[in-house]
C-alpha cells in the first residue's frame, strides 16, 4: 500500500514537472514576443498582485499540530522582498497546481544537492525520500496560500537537512533527559509502588510517536520489581521542540509505571533503565534512546546489599552442611535397593539459599582401570536432587533411592554430596560433604557330615567327633568356634579361628559321657562367628551320641521286670514320655538296690543260721562223745 502511494506521488510529481516545463516554454515565448527587451531569471514569473486569500490552518503530519503558531508565516524568517521580476512568496493568494509543481521541483533539487554535498549513503537517501514524498503528498492534497506553501517548503528543507546531517537514525539521548523534578523514591520488599518518569525534550525539533518501555530482568541484582507483566509499554503522540530549558521543563511528559517490589529485593540503590523510541523529522529511530533513574530499596533482613558483598554485615556467610543420614532398611546388603535420606542444614542465621542443586557421587570401585564402577547407582538414573530454597537456619532432607552393586565387599563406602547454590547476589556457591554407608554381605557356610566314633558309649567313656566347616560366602568369618552341649556329656568346645572367603576349618573333639542318655541321643553343636563389626551369629547343628550306664551280672534277676518296664516305656506316648521313663528308671534302680540289700541280708542270715546249726551239731556231738567215754570208764 505504501509503495503504491509513493509511486502515485512520483507520477504526480512528474506530471507537475512536465506541466511546469510546458507552461514555462509557452510563457517564455509569449514574453519574448511582447517584451523582447525584458531579461528574466530562469524559473521566474512576472509580478502578480497579491489578493486576499483565506488561511487554511492545516499542517503536515510531521509538524507540531499542538503548536501550529511556530510554523505560521510570521515565525518564518525566509520571506523574500517583492521585486517586479520575482514571485511574491508572502502572498495570501491560494496556490495553484503550478505553484505546487514549482514547490515540488524546489524540494527535489534541494534533496539532490544534499546528496552531492554530504556524500550520503543509500540508507540516509531513503529517509530523505520519505520526507520528500510526504511533503509532496501534503502539498498536492492541501489548499493553502502561497505564504503557507513556501513556509512549508522551508520547513521540509530543514527536516531534510536534519536527516542528512544529524543522522537521527542513530541512537542519541542528548536531547532526551529526565526532568529536574525527579526524586529518588524509597520502596520496601513486597510493596506496590507507582514510579513517575518525567521526560524532557531539549532539542529544537519535535519528537513524535514516542514509546517508553522499562528494561526488565528476572535477576534480583538487576531489577527490584516482580516481572509480573508481559507489557509495560507506554506511548506519547509527541513532545514539542524547545529553545530553552524552561520551555523544555514546561513541555515535559510524565509516564507512570506500577510495580510490585520483589520479596527478596536487596537493600541499596537499583538503576532503572528505560528505552525511548521516537520519530524525528519524519524518520523513525532505529535504536531507542536510554534514560536511567535510581530507586532506593529496603530489603528483608539477610536479603543482601545491592552493589556490596551480597550480605548484611550482621549476617553469617551461608553454608550448607550435612548433619546426618539414614537408610531404609537400616542394614544394607550388597545387591539391595535402599532409600537414602540425607539431612542438611543452612547454617546462615539470616540468609536463605536458593536454587540448591545436590549431586550424589559414589566412590569408584574395581580392581583395575578397565573394570571400574560406582558402588551405588540411583534407580531413577539421575543422581541430582533440586531444591528451590532453604530458609535461614533451617534443615531439609534429601531423599534418593539407590541400589548397591551385588559384588561389593563388606565395608563402608563413601558417597560424596556436591552442593551448588545461590545466596543474595552471590551465585554458584559450592560446598561438599561425604557420608559413609556400610554395606554388608550375606555370611554363608556349610559343614561336612560329622563323624561320631563310637556312636554309643557308657558313662565315663569318650567318643571322637570330626567334621569340616566351609566359608561359602564373600565375607570373612571371624573367631569361628564350635560348642557341644547335652545333659549326657561333659561340655566341650573347639576354636577354629578366622575363615577367609572360600577357606576351610577342621573340628576334632573328644566328648566324654557323664550320664546315661534320657532322650533320643541328640547332642547340639553351636557354631558361632563374628562379622567385621563384631556382631556374633550362631547356628545350631545336631549330632547323635548315646550314653548308657554300666550293667552288673546280678542285675539280670530283674530282667523280666525291666523288660516289662521297657515294654511299658515303649507304650508311653506324648510330651511326658521322658519324665515317665526317668521315673521308671529311678524306680528300677531303687528296686535293684533293695533287691541287692535283701539278697545280702538273706545271705548273711542264712550263713548265721547255718553257723548256729553247725555249732549246735558240734555241741551235741561233743556231748555224745563225753557220755560214751564216761560209760566206758564206768
Amino acid at each position: 500500500m505504501k509503495k503504491r502511494k509513493q509511486n502515485a506521488l512520483r507520477q504526480l510529481t512528474e506530471k507537475r514537472k512536465s506541466a511546469k516545463r510546458l507552461f514555462k516554454a509557452v510563457f517564455a515565448l509569449t514574453a519574448a514576443l511582447s517584451l523582447p527587451g525584458m531579461m528574466q531569471l530562469p524559473g521566474s514569473m512576472p509580478y502578480v498582485e497579491a489578493t486576499e486569500g483565506q488561511e487554511i490552518p492545516v499542517l503536515p503530519p510531521d509538524q507540531n499540530q499542538n503548536n501550529p503558531e511556530q510554523n505560521r508565516p510570521e515565525n518564518i524568517s525566509s520571506n523574500t522582498t517583492n521585486t517586479p521580476n520575482t514571485i511574491n512568496r508572502t502572498s495570501d493568494t491560494v496556490i495553484t497546481d503550478d505553484d505546487r509543481a514549482e514547490a515540488d521541483e524546489d524540494m527535489l533539487y534541494y534533496m539532490q544537492s544534499l546528496e552531492v554535498r554530504y556524500h550520503l549513503d543509500a540508507k540516509v537517501m531513503e529517509n530523505l525520500h520519505k520526507v520528500f514524498d510526504s511533503a509532496v503528498y501534503y502539498i498536492a492534497n492541501t489548499e493553502m496560500s502561497i505564504t503557507e506553501l513556501w513556509a512549508f517548503v522551508a520547513q521540509t528543507k530543514s527536516n531534510m537537512e536534519s536527516a542528512a546531517v544529524d543522522k537521527v537514525t542513530m541512537t542519541t539521548s542528548e536531547f532526551l533527559q529526565v526532568a529536574d523534578n525527579w526524586q529518588t523514591p524509597t520502596v520496601s520488599a513486597g510493596q506496590q509502588v507507582a514510579i513517575v518518569l518525567p521526560i524532557m525534550n531539549f532539542g529544537t525539533e519535535e519528537l513524535n510517536d514516542l514509546i517508553i518501555e522499562p528494561v526488565i530482568s528476572n535477576v534480583v541484582s538487576e531489577w527490584p520489581f516482580e516481572p509480573d507483566m508481559t507489557n509495560y509499554l507506554q506511548t506519547e503522540p509527541y513532545i514539542p521542540g524547545n529553545q530553552t530549558k524552561e520551555a523544555a521543563m514546561e513541555n515535559r511528559r510524565e509516564f507512570t509505571f506500577y510495580f510490585t517490589v520483589r520479596s527478596d529485593v536487596m537493600s541499596g540503590y537499583y538503576p532503572l533503565k528505560f528505552h525511548v523510541s521516537y520519530t524525528k523529522a519524519g524518520v523513525r529511530s532505529e535504536e531507542p534512546a536510554e534514560v536511567t533513574v535510581y530507586v532506593k530499596t529496603i530489603g528483608k533482613p539477610g536479603s543482601g546489599i545491592i552493589g556490596g558483598s551480597g550480605q548484611d554485615t550482621t549476617g553469617a556467610k551461608p553454608r550448607i552442611v550435612v548433619t546426618g543420614f539414614e537408610t531404609k532398611p537400616a542394614q544394607v546388603f550388597a545387591g539391595d535397593t535402599f532409600t537414602l535420606t540425607i539431612h542438611v542444614q543452612n547454617t546462615a542465621k539470616d540468609m536463605a539459599v536458593t536454587n540448591v542443586l545436590f549431586d550424589m557421587q559414589a566412590a569408584t570401585e574395581g580392581e583395575d582401570k578397565t573394570n571400574t564402577y560406582s558402588a551405588f547407582l540411583p534407580t531413577s538414573g539421575a543422581s541430582s536432587v533440586y531444591m528451590d530454597k532453604i530458609s535461614a537456619d533451617t534443615s531439609a532432607d534429601i531423599v534418593i533411592e539407590m541400589t548397591a552393586k551385588a559384588d561389593l565387599a563388606q565395608k563402608p563406602y563413601v558417597l560424596d554430596v556436591n552442593m551448588k547454590y545461590d545466596a543474595g547476589v552471590m551465585f554458584d556457591l559450592t560446598d561438599k560433604a561425604s557420608v559413609s554407608i556400610p554395606i554388608s554381605q550375606e555370611s554363608r557356610f556349610d559343614t561336612s557330615i560329622p563323624e561320631v566314633v563310637p556312636s554309643d558309649i557308657t558313662v565315663g567313656a569318650q567318643s571322637n567327633v570330626m567334621f569340616s566347616i566351609y566359608n561359602t560366602g564373600k565375607t570373612t568369618l571371624y573367631n569361628v568356634q564350635v560348642k557341644f552341649i547335652a545333659d549326657s556329656i561333659d561340655e566341650a568346645s573347639a576354636f577354629v579361628g578366622n575363615l577367609q572367603s572360600g577357606a576351610t576349618g577342621n573340628v576334632d573333639v573328644m566328648l566324654t559321657g557323664i550320664a546315661a542318655t534320657m532322650d533320643d541321643g541328640t547332642i547340639m553343636m553351636e557354631i558361632s562367628y563374628e562379622d567385621d563389626a563384631g556382631n556374633v551369629t550362631t547356628t545350631e547343628k545336631p549330632i547323635t551320641l548315646y550314653v548308657s550306664e554300666e550293667f552288673f551280672d546280678d542285675m539280670m534277676v530283674g530282667d523280666d521286670m525291666m523288660m516289662g518296664d521297657d515294654m511299658m516305656m515303649e507304650e508311653e506316648q506324648g510330651p511326658k514320655k521322658g519324665l515317665i521313663i526317668g521315673i521308671i528308671c529311678g524306680v528300677i534302680v531303687a528296686v535293684i538296690v533293695i533287691v541287692i540289700i535283701i539278697v545280702q541280708v538273706r545271705k548273711k542270715e542264712k550263713a548265721a543260721k547255718m553257723l548256729a546249726d553247725d555249732l549246735l551239731d558240734l555241741e551235741m556231738e561233743l556231748d555224745s562223745e563225753g557220755k560214751t567215754e564216761a560209760e566206758k570208764k564206768d
